[in-house]
Parts: C-alpha cells; sequence; structure tokens
C-alpha cells in the first residue's frame, strides 16, 4: 500500500500516491484514539449546537423510554405472585382465588406502557437519525467547500487516500456514532440506574449478592480485550499489507505477466495470509470467548439469586412475583453495562474520527481572493514574469530572480532534464502556488489581482497524464464548456483528429467511460483531452508534451492541428524532445529548479552551454552530465 511520503521530488514538495489505507483499519478493536479527547468532543458538541433543542428531546424521549420499559417486570412479579397465591390456595383445598380483574388491569397497563415506550424510542430514533443525516451533510459540504479552499501543497504533500478517509470514512464513524451511541448511552445510563433503584426496591440483599458479580465481569472482559488487542491490530496490520499486495499485483498484472513474477507473487501473498489467518482467528477466537464466559458469570448470578430470592420467599421476606421480577431486573442490567462499555470504545474512534476532520477544516487555506478583482475584457495573451522568487518552503528558494516577458502569440518552451521544475512554472503561472516575491502579470495586470476562476479561465491544458471520468465521451470532450452544442464538440473532435476513431467505438460519441477508461487506449484518451482543449477555446495554452502518447502518424497530425490551435495564441510548452520546440519564439532551459539559460534555439546551439548539450545529446545518444 501506498506510504506517506517523508521527502519531496525536486519541483514539487510531493508525490500523490495511490488511495492509502483509510482510517478504519485503525478505528477498528485497538485502533488509534484522539489526542484530546475533551477538546475534540467539545468541538463536536459546538458543531452540532443548532440542534441542541432536538437533541434534549432526543434525550427525554430516550429516558422515559428507559423508565416505561423498566416497569414492567415489576408490574409483571406484581402478576406472578397473584397467580401463584391463587394456585396456593387451590392446593390447599379453599378454592382458586386468583383476581383476575387485577392481573388484567396489570396486563393492560404493561401493555400500554410497552407501547408508550416502543413509541418513545421510535420518535427518539426518527429525530436523531435526522439529526445525525444533518450533521453529516453539514460536514461534507464544509469539507468539500475546504477542499476548494486549499493550497495545492496541500494535496502535493498526501496521498489521494488520506484526504478521501476524512470525507468519507471518519465522517461516517462520527454520523453512526450520533445516531446510535448518543441515544445508547442515555439509555444505558437510565436503565442502569433505574434497575439498581427498582433491584433495591425489592430486596438489599438480593441486590448486594447480583451486583458482586461486576467485578468479576469487568475482570474478564479487561483480560479478554488486553489479551486479543494485540492481535486485532496485528489482524488490521496484515490485512492492509494483503490488500495493498493484490491491488498492486492487480493494477499491474501486465507487468507481472512480462516479467513471470506471478510465482513471486504467489509466495508473497501466502506468507502474508498464513500470518493474517494466524492472527485472525486468535482475535477472533478470544472476542468469541468473552459471551460465553459473561453468560457463564451471569448463569451463577441467577443461581445465587435464585436460591437467595428462594430463601427469602420461604421466609416471607418478599413474594415469589419478586423473585421473578428480580431475575428479570439482572439480565436487564447485564446488557446496558455491556453496551456502555462498547460504546466507550466507539466514542474513542468517534473522538479520532472527529479529531482528523477539524483537523482538516482548521488547515492554511490559499491566499484569499482580492476583494476588488480586476477584470480583463479581452484576453490578448501577454504574460510578463517580473523578478519572480519563488521555493516550495521558505529557505529553500529554487527560482531566483526570474523575469521573463512574453508577447501577445508567442511560444514559449520549457525544457530540462527530469527533475528540473518545468512544471513549477506552470503552477506559479495558474497560481497553484504563489510567489515569494515579485510579480506574474497577465496584460498588465498582477494574478493576485484577479479571481482564480477568472485566470484559470484563461488557460487550456493538455496535460500527459490524461483525466477522463466515468461519464459518455461526449460529456468528458464537453467538461468545463458545458454549454457547448454536438456540432462544436464534433468539430473539436475532427480538429483533433479524434472523429473517426470515436465513430468506430460502439456508441459513438455516446459510449461510456469505465472508471479508468480502460476500454480505450492512451493515445484515445489523450486525443480526448486535445478535442477537450479545442473546444474551450482558451486564450493562453499549456502543453505538456501532448502527443508522447500517440504514435508517428497521429502525432503529425496532432502537431499540425496544435500549430492551428497555438496560432495568435500564447502557448507554452512543456517539452521533453527538443525536436519538437525548435520553432519556439523563447526556450527557458532549467536545472535544479533554476532558470539557467532562456533564448530561441538557435541562440541556445551558438551559446554551447547546457541547452546545447542536452539537444545534441539526443541524437548522439552521449550521456550529458549535469
Amino acid at each position: 500500500m501506498s506510504k506517506e511520503k517523508n521527502s519531496a521530488p525536486q519541483g514539487g514538495p510531493g508525490g500523490r500516491g495511490p488511495m492509502g489505507g483509510g482510517p478504519m483499519g485503525a478505528m477498528g478493536p485497538g485502533g488509534a484514539k484522539a489526542k484530546n479527547f475533551k477538546a475534540t468532543m467539545l468541538k463536536l458538541l459546538e458543531y452540532i449546537h443548532e440542534y441542541q433543542i432536538q437533541i434534549i428531546i432526543v434525550l427525554i424521549f430516550a429516558l422515559f423510554s428507559s423508565i416505561f420499559s423498566i416497569v414492567g417486570p415489576k408490574l409483571l412479579g406484581k402478576v406472578t405472585t397473584k397467580l401463584f397465591e391463587g394456585l396456593m390456595a387451590y392446593m390447599m383445598g379453599t378454592g382458586l382465588l386468583t383476581d383476575f380483574d387485577y392481573i388484567n388491569k396489570i396486563c393492560m397497563l404493561m401493555m400500554v406502557l410497552y407501547i408508550i415506550s416502543a413509541s418513545f424510542a421510535y420518535i427518539q430514533g426518527y429525530i436523531m437519525s435526522g439529526i445525525s443525516m444533518k450533521v453529516t451533510y453539514k460536514l461534507r459540504r464544509d469539507i468539500s467547500q475546504k477542499m476548494n479552499r486549499l493550497p495545492l501543497k496541500y494535496y502535493d504533500t498526501r496521498t489521494h487516500g488520506e484526504v478521501l478517509s476524512r470525507i468519507t470514512n471518519d465522517v461516517d464513524t462520527i454520523a453512526q456514532t450520533l445516531n446510535q451511541s448518543l441515544g445508547q448511552i442515555v439509555t444505558s445510563v437510565a436503565t442502569v440506574s433505574g434497575v439498581i433503584v427498582m433491584m433495591l426496591s425489592i430486596s438489599f440483599s438480593l441486590t448486594l449478592t447480583s451486583l458482586l458479580i461486576l467485578p468479576v465481569s469487568g475482570f474478564i472482559i479487561m483480560k479478554i480485550v488486553k489479551m486479543s488487542q494485540k492481535h486485532f491490530r496485528t489482524q488490521q496490520k496484515f490485512l492492509g499489507s494483503i490488500n495493498g499486495h493484490i491491488e498492486e499485483n492487480f493494477s499491474g498484472h501486465n507487468v507481472v505477466q512480462v516479467f513471470n513474477g506471478e510465482e513471486e507473487a504467489k509466495v508473497i501473498f501466502k506468507e502474508m495470509n498464513e500470518k493474517l489467518y494466524e492472527s485472525a482467528w486468535k482475535s477472533q477466537f478470544l472476542s468469541g470467548l468473552m459471551m460465553p464466559l459473561m453468560n457463564f458469570v451471569g448463569n451463577l448470578g441467577y443461581v445465587a439469586v435464585c436460591i437467595l430470592g428462594g430463601y427469602l420467599a420461604v421466609k416471607k421476606v418478599i413474594e415469589v412475583g419478586d423473585v421473578q421480577a428480580f431475575i428479570q431486573y439482572v439480565r436487564s442490567f447485564n446488557q446496558p453495562i455491556a453496551q456502555m462499555a462498547t460504546i466507550s470504545n466507539t466514542l474513542q474512534s468517534t473522538a479520532a474520527a472527529a479529531e482528523r476532520v477539524f483537523e482538516f477544516l482548521e488547515e492554511e487555506e490559499e491566499i484569499p481572493e482580492t476583494q476588488t478583482p480586476a477584470v480583463i475584457e479581452k484576453v490578448e495573451g501577454h504574460v510578463e514574469f517580473r523578478n519572480v522568487k519563488f521555493g516550495y518552503d521558505a529557505d529553500k528558494i529554487i527560482i531566483n530572480d526570474f523575469s521573463c516577458n512574453v508577447k501577445p502569440g508567442q511560444r514559449i518552451a520549457i525544457v530540462g532534464p527530469t527533475g528540473a521544475g518545468k512544471s513549477t512554472m506552470i503552477k506559479l503561472l495558474m497560481r497553484f502556488y504563489d510567489v515569494n516575491s515579485g510579480h506574474i502579470l497577465i496584460d498588465n495586470h498582477s494574478i493576485k489581482d484577479l479571481t482564480r476562476k477568472d485566470l484559470r479561465s484563461m488557460f487550456g491544458m493538455v496535460l500527459q497524464d490524461t483525466w477522463l471520468y466515468n461519464a459518455s465521451i461526449m460529456d468528458n470532450i464537453q467538461y468545463g464548456s458545458f454549454d457547448a452544442t454536438e456540432e462544436e464538440i464534433i468539430a473539436a473532435s475532427k480538429a483533433a483528429h479524434c472523429h473517426d476513431f470515436i465513430k468506430a467505438l460502439p456508441g459513438g460519441y455516446s459510449m461510456m467511460l469505465n472508471e479508468e477508461a480502460s476500454n480505450i487506449s492512451q493515445g484515445q484518451k489523450q486525443l480526448l483531452t486535445i478535442a477537450r482543449t479545442f473546444l474551450s477555446d482558451p486564450k493562453i495554452l499549456i502543453l505538456d508534451e501532448a502527443t508522447s502518447s500517440v504514435d508517428t502518424r497521429t502525432e503529425v497530425l496532432i502537431q499540425k492541428a496544435m500549430d492551428g490551435l497555438m496560432s495568435n495564441r500564447t502557448s507554452f510548452v512543456i517539452a521533453h524532445r527538443l525536436s519538437t520546440i525548435r520553432d519556439a519564439d523563447l526556450i527557458l532551459v532549467m536545472k535544479d529548479g533554476d532558470i539557467i539559460e532562456q533564448g530561441n534555439h538557435f541562440e541556445l546551439l551558438e551559446s554551447k552551454g547546457f541547452y546545447s548539450g542536452l539537444y545534441n545529446s539526443q541524437f548522439t545518444n552521449t550521456i550529458v552530465e549535469e
């Protein structure tokens, strides 16, 4: 599985990995706990403060639901006593002295109480479900809005999985706790308190006897949890490892087969699977012991209550029905105790999830938009870098005092070895990062004086890494130009030379692309993104070796189409094959994150500097030392 990056490659502070493990593994048995439980729970309470009236109603309903259900066994005990007295009278030959009217009244009263209790529980659940869903909606909305306000630096230093887990797993954990545990806490506390009161009202000695079982139960629970906890942690660890191994081998199955790595993959899988099996059965076996042992201890308590209760009933200290009611209360007492133990673990997981969510919501945001944004009515494409300094870290400046004046319609090529920082220039231009000092201007307006939306609407980008989503081909081309007509989409497709292959596909423009668009080739994906750029008709272009994934014949056609697209448009081209940028008006040569040379192709060749060596190496297969 993906691991967090500790170091950043040049040209950016970090890489985006594949989806990492979410927090669910950490929040399983023996999982992560919040660093500051109290502070986090207070924040969560503040977050749901607007629903305090509904929550109070829920708590009241939960309280009354418990109270009405607690009274039941006491009333049922009275019925049992009446029946017992009548039976004893019959056995003594004095007739069946049973007051059926009294029994009927008690039974009707019990039925009413149970119906009221169930109704309160239903209303409580209905209200709490609404609150939890509203809080979930609010959290996801705030996270989504926060994602749009975070700087690119945040995403460059974290995996996709880490970000996604906060809006999925963490929020779901909070929602489940609000929906279930809050009412259960009140119900459990009310039930335990009420049951103790009712038990004391029957017999102090019986209550003391039943409560002596609690330390034994608590000791058993603690021992089992302590023993099973380490095995649960190991289980989660190897579950993540085995999932990562399967994911890697499945996603790269072509490479595995080409290099005959199947046997090695099987061996690794077998080792992980055996360790997972060993830890899983131990953890499940130990946790499975808890209920049988608890039942055994509970049954011992019942035996003690029955013996002592029978003795007290014979001595006329209590009635027979009270013994029966007391046994029911003992059973009712154990359940909420177990619930409260479970809820305490759930609250720890919830606090950890809430802490991660609040940490995300409190992350440092992008520099706020200007309150008086400039508006460029007609973009000409004049771009100027004026004394620009930039570093991903303030103490490590990688672009030092760079100045460059790009006239409208010029083609600017950015070249350099891998990791030189070519993409950094584009990130600054698009304001994914802000410069440390200096200015970047478009048509004599600082990009900081423009809203990010207006700024980025001026650009069209075709990158090496294609991005297509699970929708039809037409929807993918139309992305960003949602008002475009079908005729305009087809015209853009023809300009990008992808119309013919689209028509040959099943369903044509209506064909659905799957999640990773694996039902079309990499070259076809690139052509679709180029068609998308044609359709958006941008004023400034950014091209990152857009033809790198297509065949030679298609590359020639694309290059001609690109020449037409770049005509009278300012274009920034990140070039890997230097032969494609010989006609550029200006070439910026980058090395180690800094611009070391600039000029046109012939000027740079004549200077016999780094560019000259880099250019010649592509044709002579010589290695240029950096």
